[in-house]
């Protein structure tokens, strides 16, 4: 199993990344535009992604596993491209030096592949937009994120 695991440090509480990560109008406001759902334990959390022009590049959903306030979120990917399906995406979060440290994982993925690459580098874009929504108020989510490649 191949692992995608990143770090960030985000100067806001705890409080304020974890709502940014468990409700759906913070994941919108970071991740895409186009997120609906239920994000209680045990619901379910639709993502679309666009191309600017309305063209639609990618669709999963997750089901919501695991909700430690302030401490950890957990996904399960029950749809989406095959190589995410049966994945899990974790956000453990702890206070270190006056800043909420975010450790990001996209686990279990059967086997490294180019789509794993991109993902990675896409999670780190993303995880900027995180902390730039936090602190600012202003997040860079899906349609208008940072494009790396002609995969999107």
């Amino acid at each position: 199993m191949v692992d995608i695991i990143h770090r960030i440090g985000i100067k806001s509480p705890a409080s304020q990344v974890y709502k940014a990560l468990t409700s759906i109008e913070g994941l919108a406001n970071w991740w895409t535009d186009e997120t609906l759902g239920d994000s209680r334990i045990g619901g379910r959390i639709e993502f679309v992604f666009r191309s600017e022009t309305g063209e639609i590049k990618g669709k999963m959903a997750m089901e919501v596993k695991e909700l430690q306030a302030e401490k950890a979120v957990r996904w399960r990917c029950v749809e989406g491209p095959d190589e995410w399906v049966g994945t899990d995406v974790t956000f453990d979060l702890s206070l270190q030096d006056n800043q909420t440290i975010v450790i990001f994982g996209h686990r279990n993925w059967r086997e490294a592949v180019e789509f794993t690459a991109h993902c990675s580098t896409k999670w780190a874009v993303f995880l900027l937009s995180l902390r730039e929504y936090v602190e600012t108020g202003k997040g860079r989510p899906s349609p208008r994120d940072l494009k790396i490649d002609n995969w999107n």
